[in-house]
């Protein structure tokens, strides 16, 4: 059974998503949850979900105590779902074409430091943008720069509020990042 270790930053929608999607099927299994926020909500999601969930701080991913813990784990895929720290060199060194990450936006618009969750599509909104969307690609040193393993759109009506936005996007990441990992854990061994 192949193993996927989940970073999340907060309220865990996404990573509770890819728990059940695997939990039933002789595939995968996310083996833990680790968050750089100890109030985030996704460590109840998976004390409810049974998943070992860890709390860290910048020390501890920087001086590559989490690298030391995630290597123990073994992953075979390590998925970002809403964590918002740039990876470090040594993560991406240990783990090549490893790391992915999903998006509120269609790289490369609305992307890099600072764009996240309603930000980005406070962004689109702003821009008058017909359509929007999820990219799901690598991680690399740069934020949101690495290959693009898929994107998915959803039309924008210029009536939609930002919470309607998200609503449309939220409804992309559920639907195809289980899915995306799956071909990726299916096509790698």
């Amino acid at each position: 059974m192949k193993k996927l270790v989940v970073f999340a930053s907060g309220s865990g929608t996404n990573a509770e998503n890819i728990i059940k999607y695997f939990e039933s099927g002789p595939l995968a299994r996310v083996s833990c949850v680790l968050t750089n926020k100890s109030e985030a909500a996704v460590l109840q999601r998976c004390d409810r979900l049974g998943i070992p969930a860890l709390y860290f701080n910048r020390h501890a991913f920087r001086a590559g105590a989490v690298l030391n813990m995630v290597r123990s784990e073994n992953p075979d895929l390590i998925v970002l779902a809403g964590f918002l720290w740039k990876i470090p060199a040594g993560f991406i060194e240990a783990f090549p074409d490893r790391i992915i990450n999903i998006h509120p936006a269609l790289l490369p618009k609305y992307g890099g430091k600072g764009m996240y969750g309603n930000k980005v599509h406070e962004a689109v909104k702003k821009n008058g943008e017909r359509e929007t969307g999820i990219t799901i690609h690598y991680v690399n040193e740069q934020y949101d720069e690495g290959a693009i393993i898929h994107q998915a759109k959803t039309a924008i009506d210029q009536h939609d509020s930002v919470e309607a936005i998200a609503e449309k996007v939220h409804a992309l990441e559920y639907e195809h990042y289980p899915r995306v990992i799956e071909k990726l854990l299916r096509n790698n061994g």
